[in-house]
């Protein structure tokens, strides 16, 4: 019989047994407070397979052993007055949150990742560099003299984060930069982070514009890690369009993550994690930035496998940062 594909809904404590995907009256695994199972019986058939995961859990203590101290599947939610700021908190939240569940599910969401004035400030920096006339249409590698707006309908600019007006955006640079710091030295998917890209700012202006379902880095251009924030204050999915759906490879389920205001959203490049931007009809704002894994980018830099706005920018991520 096949199995129907369940939405995972970030907004809620959505969890999926691991066996058959059923996603109610679920048991969580004592011993890890990872996995969930809608039965005693299908924990004992998936045991064999989820032992050495749970053991790995068990003895490094990566998750929370307070139940009401556990995160959502793929989302966590912070308080706004609160905003992970500090590298105590950071190294905590990276170590805590962000690295058991990016190498569990291949996806992460962080709410309220700078705060309401934060993010307000740089959705202003945003608009104001949307009225400038800089941004163009999104282009695909294989593509470049096409519009190929059927394909993709966002417009685009790529930023350093020294440029006038943009002071807002290297804040958000700079968060993400010291979040991913903290998760590197081989604990996020065994890569070595050495560097990441511009940022791309991206609007989609609605009129039902998306993105057809894609993959990021196909083809092993260096990219590891995608990173989104997103700008998009009081959006109704139902009414605005715009989700974002994932389609991990080799599950059941898809994930559907709204583009909500101050969101951040990290997860595999390559072909493990295919996506789409579902038709947007209101104007629809993110940042994105990638992040390279040393080994393939160097690789790929004597193979030419880099595209648009790729050239990409030296960070020092290649420790966590001291949490003192």
């Amino acid at each position: 019989m096949e199995r129907r594909a369940a939405a995972l809904d970030p907004d809620s404590d959505t969890q999926v047994c691991e066996l058959c995907g059923k996603m109610e009256n679920l048991l969580k695994c004592g011993r890890c407070q990872i996995s969930f199972y809608c039965s005693k019986e299908h924990q004992k058939q998936h045991w064999k397979k989820h032992k050495p995961a749970c053991r790995e859990a068990e003895k490094s203590k990566i998750v929370p052993q307070n139940p009401s101290a556990r995160t959502a599947l793929i989302t966590r939610k912070q308080n706004s007055e609160s905003a992970p700021k500090s590298k105590p908190h950071r190294h905590k939240l990276a170590i805590d949150y962000v690295i058991p569940c990016m190498n569990k599910h291949g996806i992460c969401v962080l709410d309220n990742f700078l705060g309401e004035d934060t993010g307000l400030s740089i959705l202003e920096d945003v608009k104001a560099l949307h009225q400038t006339g800089k941004f163009t249409d999104g282009q695909l590698v294989s593509q470049k003299s096409d519009s190929s707006k059927d394909i993709r309908g966002d417009q685009i600019t790529w930023i350093e984060g020294r440029e006038a007006g943009c002071e807002k955006i290297h804040i958000l640079m700079s968060q993400m930069d010291d979040l991913i710091r903290n998760c590197n030295g081989r604990l996020l998917g065994n890569y070595i982070i050495n560097g990441r890209t511009k940022a791309m700012v991206a609007c989609y202006p609605g009129k039902g514009t998306g993105y057809v379902r894609h993959v990021d880095n196909p083809n092993g251009d260096g990219r590891c890690v995608t990173c989104i924030y997103y700008l998009n204050k009081n959006w109704n999915a139902k009414e605005d369009g715009g989700m974002l759906r994932i389609f991990p490879e080799g599950k059941a389920q898809f994930a559907d993550i709204e583009p909500k205001f101050d969101r951040l959203l990290l997860f595999w490049s390559d072909r493990r994690n295919p996506h789409e931007v579902q038709p947007a009809h209101s104007t629809r704002y993110a940042i994105t930035v990638w992040y390279f894994d040393a080994v393939e980018r160097a690789r790929a830099k004597e193979k030419y496998l880099t595209g648009p706005g790729e050239k990409g920018v030296k960070v020092e991520l290649n420790e966590p940062s001291d949490p003192s």
